[in-house]
């Protein structure tokens, strides 16, 4: 789809607003015309700014809206709620089955800054480095958080680098927890998947996925003014498997497991605030969670090479076991300095993650080979030490100037264990070219991948805000950080609004912003070891700066940039609201994992890998030049009557267009060069989201009763191959939910749903492209690829 579809698409939008407004010219605003705007944020440092009065589209999703969703994932129904948000599901894909990434206007998902109550967030240990969205990325585990720790979730969608540091590039999103000094609440939500599942080879009825959820919360008192609010949930979701027949087997059966992992996970959180005199308070924060997920590799029939038929006379199906403990701690004060509003916070927060290879065997060890298997860990943590300063001037302007600066410290940490040597090693058969070493499914980290690397950052930044006029503000941020491993970054922002009356304004503006490489990827490393002249090398993911890589001519990971532009317009009306937000977004130097690059392809890349020992190797690299343009329109309308009940109408689109212009070629150093990004990748990244999604939402109440329908458009997305015969797509879909509320007391509810009512699935895998059965369905899907769900929900509230 072209921009200028989507430019036009805008202009008509802004054109039908500007009609709007001036037909409601001529009216009068109601009283509580306001009443319905949310206070934000995220965005602005003005205090007591509604989301439609931001310079920058802000989208605002409440707990209740959260909870009215048949999923209790948080990432899957965030993305149900905002407009320009995906989450995919992909299986099959290692470590990524478990640690999903959500992805924000089609961008990378390490694209979009995570915060927790307004400070940076953890990623995840975990970089994607197989081929699902978001290959060579590391991103926040948005599931780390619990639905029923949240009070709120503000989106920005706009790049705001200058403002709040490396990452948001495609915007930021904001969780802000509960703050609750008494009350509480209680749910218990059960749901299983009963569809009909249609694959290329056959039809067949399933009901899986069993789920179970338990939360509560409960908020304290302390002190006259204090607070303290506990929250926990509890998870246990059962696997699905959509995979088709395998044509290899007779009779035909399904020998593989594609579709949601395994899972249980407890989470706890608690959020504190205190007063300590008149002038100053105390908050902080603490959360926990242990999560165990189990997701299927690709089966072994019992004629493989590397099964061991006294172990596994019938073949076997080897798991991938990810334990995630995930831990955030937060301290801070905020008070009054010289006329200054103070905010001084430190904050932790640490991932590992400890890998287990299951149902599965080393074939280099024979009928003595372990069947489960250590195969090793990750750890990321990061320590944030913030000062944020925030006064208001009065300069004969029509309203205060707002001035805010400050400064951010960062020590981020990245290590990798090895596993067992059984995970890893080449055993007694191990001169026997025809076996694998390692655990089949999941090889094992070796020895030699083994890394303990930390980094400094430092950043300063200053933001004012200023209204030249009653209808007329600007807004100018700069940025500078400084990080030990690369250099120095500077960003800087412009943002402008005119308001033309309480009822229409035009919004926009522009900004640079930067996105340093993470440790993740500037240090991972995954090698297995293979067979080659009778010789023991390996073959994987070398670091960029590892004697490997800069052999083949990788140099050291710098930051990408990014330039945004954006135009937006806002209307109210009453009880009816309308944003349209366009955008371009720019980015250079995107990283990248490079495809990988074999002993093979020529007489000097053997001369360059021989003497090191290894048969072939990838690694990250900058290089990709990509262009995002795109529109975000969303509108709401809120229709209160005595008879028919309360109605709440909102209807959410993104229309998207991402396009590559430049490849990495200068990196390396050979001559003829390899494909360093192959059109698999480049496609992922152009069509692997949707370039349009479209949301419509009704939601009804009347005295105990109520109701919410939301139908969602995706259009077609494309899993590309090597070649494009063996490409194949989703199809344009649309998927109904359904939910219907009854409150038994005042005090006791139950809810009752179905999502995906029409039982919606992608297109399926072509047989052509699925000769072994394994993925029935791309797991691309916007929308995944399980079928109907229904669930029902106990709620309780004191």
């Amino acid at each position: 789809m072209t921009f200028a579809y989507r430019s036009s698409l805008f202009l008509a939008a802004s054109g039908a607003a500007l009609l709007i407004a001036g037909a409601a010219s001529a009216q009068e605003t109601p009283d509580d015309a306001t009443s319905v705007d949310d206070i934000v944020v995220t965005g602005t440092r003005v205090p007591n700014r509604s989301r439609l009065d931001t310079l920058a589209p802000v989208d605002v999703v409440t707990a209740e809206t959260l909870s009215t969703r048949g999923t209790t994932e948080f990432a899957a129904a965030l993305a149900q709620s905002v407009p320009s948000l995906v989450f995919a599901r992909p299986s099959v894909v290692d470590g990524t089955d478990s640690i999903r990434p959500a992805t924000l206007r089609g961008l990378s998902p390490d694209q979009t800054l995570v915060l927790l109550n307004g400070t940076r967030r953890h990623a995840s240990a975990l970089v994607n480095v197989n081929g699902s969205i978001g290959r060579g990325s590391a991103a926040v585990d948005l599931n780390a958080i619990p639905t029923g720790a949240l009070d709120r979730v503000e989106v920005l969608r706009d790049g705001a680098s200058a403002q709040y540091g490396s990452d948001a590039i495609a915007g930021v999103i904001n969780l802000r927890l509960k703050e609750a000094r008494e009350g509480g609440g209680a749910s218990v939500t059960y749901g299983q998947y009963f569809t009909t599942v249609e694959t290329a080879r056959g039809e067949r009825d399933e009901t899986d996925g069993r789920t179970v959820t338990a939360s509560a919360w409960q908020g304290f008192g302390l002190g006259s003014d204090g607070f303290l609010t506990l929250s926990a949930e509890y998870l246990n979701r059962e696997p699905t498997n959509r995979s088709d027949y395998d044509p290899r087997v007779t009779p035909t059966a399904i020998t593989a497991r594609a579709g949601d992992p395994k899972v249980e996970q407890w989470t706890v959180f608690a959020n504190a605030g205190k007063s300590l005199n008149a002038d100053w308070a105390a908050y902080g924060w603490a959360g926990y969670q242990d999560r165990d997920s189990e997701s299927a590799a690709f089966p072994r029939l019992p004629n493989n090479a590397n099964n061991v038929v006294s172990i596994y006379p019938n073949g076997f199906l080897p798991k991938i076991a990810v334990n995630s403990q995930d831990l955030s701690l937060a301290g801070g004060v905020k008070g009054e300095i010289a006329g200054w509003s103070a905010d001084i916070s430190l904050v932790y927060g640490r991932n590992a993650l400890d890998f287990r290879t299951e149902d599965s065997l080393n074939s280099t060890y024979g009928s003595a080979s372990p069947t489960s298997f250590d195969s090793g860990g990750l750890t990321y943590d990061q320590l944030v030490f913030g000062a944020d300063f925030t006064r208001q001037f009065e300069v004969g302007l029509t309203g205060p100037l707002n001035f805010a600066w400050g400064l951010e410290a960062r020590r981020e940490g990245y290590k990798i264990d090895a596993g067992q040597p059984e995970s890893w090693n080449r055993g007694p058969l191990g001169s026997n070219t025809a076996l694998a070493g390692g655990a089949q499914g999941f090889v094992g980290f070796q020895p030699s991948n083994e890394v303990d690397d930390d980094r400094d950052a430092v950043a300063l930044y200053a933001d004012v805000e200023i209204p030249l006029t009653e209808k007329f503000t600007v807004e100018g941020a700069l940025r500078v950080e400084d990080y030990s491993d690369f250099g120095d970054a500077q960003t800087g922002k412009l943002a402008a609004r005119y308001d033309f009356s309480p009822n229409f304004a035009l919004r926009g503006s522009i900004s640079t912003g930067f996105r340093a490489p993470s440790l993740q990827q500037s240090f991972f490393t995954s090698t297995s070891s293979v067979i080659q002249n009778g010789a023991v090398v390996e073959t994987g993911t070398f670091p960029a700066t590892s004697a490997v890589a800069t052999a083949l001519g990788a140099k050291a990971l710098k930051p990408e940039t990014s330039t945004n532009y954006s135009l937006g317009a806002v209307v109210r009306l009453g009880d009816f609201d309308l944003t349209v937000d366009a955008y371009k977004i720019t980015i250079e130097d995107q990283i990248v994992l490079s495809e990988l690059i074999n002993r093979s392809f020529s007489g000097q890349v053997a001369g360059l890998l021989d003497p090191l020992g290894v048969q072939a190797a990838r690694f990250f690299l900058n290089g990709v030049t990509t262009e995002t343009e795109g529109v975000d329109i969303v509108g709401r309308y809120r229709l209160r009557t005595e008879s028919a009940g309360n109605w709440d109408f909102t209807v959410a689109a993104n229309v998207n267009d991402v396009s590559v212009t430049k490849l990495p070629t200068s990196s390396s150093v050979l001559n003829p060069v390899p494909t360093l990004f192959a059109r698999s990748r480049i496609l992922t990244i152009e069509e692997g989201t949707p370039d349009t999604k479209v949301s419509g939402s009704v939601d009804w109440s009347l005295g105990r009763w109520g109701a919410t329908a939301r139908a969602t458009y995706y259009a077609d997305v494309l899993q590309p191959g090597s070649t494009a015969a063996s490409d194949y797509s989703t199809g344009a879909k649309t998927t109904l939910d359904l939910e219907g509320r009854f409150q038994v007391t005042d005090r006791v509810g139950l809810a009752v749903g179905v999502d995906n009512v029409f039982d919606e699935y992608p297109d399926f895998v072509p047989e052509t492209l699925n000769s072994n059965g394994v993925l029935g369905f791309p797991y691309y899907s916007p929308f995944g690829f399980n079928g109907r769900y229904g669930y029902a929900r106990l709620s309780v509230k004191w």
